[in-house]
């Protein structure tokens, strides 16, 4: 018998597994229900755990474990051997973090997301401004320990972490086509027939939206049995594992549409974690999942579903029976030229499709200037204020509808957003072949989305991290990434909304 078995290699990962569970259970009720004077406390016990998660990663056993089984990879199963595979990258990244600032930066998150909340309370983004400039600053000394000379840019290396192979020219081309394609499309639509959404702003009470958007999430799949819906003030979706994967909303009795798209979004999250194969349990494959596949996950529930003519169409009668007589007066092609309005918002996670990547767009070229330009933390409100009004054509009144409406900077979430956009692009491809191979009307018409998750499950879930997004992508659809499908998709749907075809 060898040094080490592959049991060894597996009772460290189902360790290090139980531990970002319990961190995640933590974030949660941090998020949800947890008093406010808990902040310091709860920084202090996730830090703790954070510490101890750090070191078995990086602890000098491990370290061995890991040179033992890449010289003798015939004693490992195939998936012991990607397992190995996948543990050295994280290894050869965290041990570079001395334990010290590691513990310190996961403490600076937890008090942040606190300075956050009531920075957005009081509109007032100096409050949190020193948190992240803290959190930055490590952000920084992290990619100097880092990156090995192989980055084009510093954010390089963060997109990598969050897209395996993403970079900034790589991005650059993607947004530049994007952009033209969206530019293209807005001048079209701008000699149509704009409709009249008046009627989303109907009063319709909070029950009626949480039954009635939570009917929906059942039908695409979402099981109650292993998640829960809860209310936040940034909707998310919380995977502690496979049988237990939480979403949360905001709500707005005179904006039903906000709760209806977010809970279908943080379902789709939650539809990935619940169906992600069982052999993955306790592994980073259950856990590591790429943002952009995710997010073309909660985006195919949101926008391939829950702005589809077909899918609403079959619907809407279920809304109504929901509502009594808010929309008894309304027909289906009235409320669905409504649902599909588009026009520029400034809050990111109420943006209708067209107008969404634009968003990202705008966090992309901050998050580059903060690291490749090293443009200070106080000036980021003007910077911020300064992109929406050029990409938008709108301005921020406050800090609350401007640079504090997103978390994820307060986690230390930087080169994230770009999955969002690349989500999109992923779901209308994915969206694309799945029409190949489905009768998608029949499905709709039935409305029993049996077959559509069965194809999400077969090409996409149950791989869990264990393949690239690049690898899900190509084998469902056989090729790469092409944006042309999201910007033939919106065309098509947006031109007949607008009275143009």
């Amino acid at each position: 018998m060898g040094k080490y078995t592959e049991a060894d290699l597996r009772a460290v990962l189902k360790e290090i597994s139980l531990l970002e569970e319990n961190q995640a259970l933590l974030g949660w009720d941090s998020l949800t229900g947890m008093p406010e004077d808990a902040a310091p406390f709860r920084a202090e016990l996730l830090s703790y755990l954070a510490g101890k998660s750090f070191e078995l990663q990086t602890g000098s056993e491990y370290a061995d474990m890991l040179t033992y089984f890449e010289a003798h990879p015939t004693e490992l199963s195939d998936l012991g051997q990607q397992l190995v595979i996948h543990e050295r990258k994280k290894y050869d990244l965290n041990a570079k973090i001395p334990a010290k600032d590691f513990i310190e930066y996961q403490k600076i998150t937890s008090l942040a997301q606190d300075a956050w909340t009531k920075a957005r309370e009081a509109k007032d983004f100096a409050i949190f401004a020193p948190y992240l400039a803290q959190i930055i600053a490590y952000k920084k000394q992290f990619i100097g320990l880092w990156d090995q000379g192989s980055a084009a840019t510093p954010y390089d290396v963060l997109l990598d972490q969050y897209e395996p192979g993403l970079t900034v020219a790589k991005l650059d081309q993607v947004f530049g086509e994007v952009k033209a394609g969206l530019s293209e499309l807005q001048a079209q639509l701008a000699l149509g027939e704009a409709p009249d959404n008046q009627i989303l702003s109907r009063f319709v009470s909070k029950q009626n939206q949480s039954d009635f958007s939570m009917e929906l999430a059942q039908k695409l799949g979402y099981s109650l049995k292993k998640g829960r819906l809860d209310d936040t003030i940034h909707p998310f979706m919380e995977a502690m594992n496979r049988n237990d994967a939480r979403i949360t909303t905001r709500w707005d009795e005179h904006d039903f549409q906000m709760a209806v798209l977010g809970i279908l979004h943080e379902a789709g999250h939650g539809l990935f974690e619940q169906n992600i194969s069982p052999e993955f349990d306790y592994t980073p494959f259950e856990k590591d999942l790429a943002m952009s596949i995710h997010e073309s996950q909660s985006l195919f529930n949101e926008v391939m579903m829950g702005r589809s003519e077909d899918f609403w169409r079959n619907e809407y009668p279920r809304l109504q029976a929901y509502t009594g007589a808010t929309f008894a007066d309304i027909d289906f092609d009235t409320f669905y030229r409504a649902w599909m309005v588009t026009k520029p918002t400034l809050i990111r996670t109420e943006a209708d499709p067209l107008t969404y990547p634009l968003h990202i767009i705008i966090r992309y070229e901050i998050e580059k200037a903060i690291f490749n330009d090293n443009v200070d933390v106080n000036d980021l409100p003007a910077l911020w204020n300064a992109k929406y009004l050029e990409y938008l054509g709108i301005e921020p009144e406050n800090d609350l509808v401007g640079i504090l409406q997103d978390i994820h900077w307060a986690g230390g979430d930087f080169g994230y957003f770009p999955s969002y956009a690349l989500g999109h692009l992923y779901a209308a491809q994915f969206f694309n072949k799945m029409e190949q191979d489905l009768d998608l009307p029949a499905i709709f018409a039935s409305q029993d989305y049996t077959p559509i998750f069965n194809w999400r499950k077969e090409y996409i879930w149950q791989y869990g991290a264990s393949k690239t997004p690049q690898a899900i992508l190509e084998d469902a659809t056989g090729e790469s990434l092409n944006p042309q499908y999201w910007l033939a998709l919106q065309t098509k749907i947006y031109r007949k909304v607008y009275g143009l075809n």
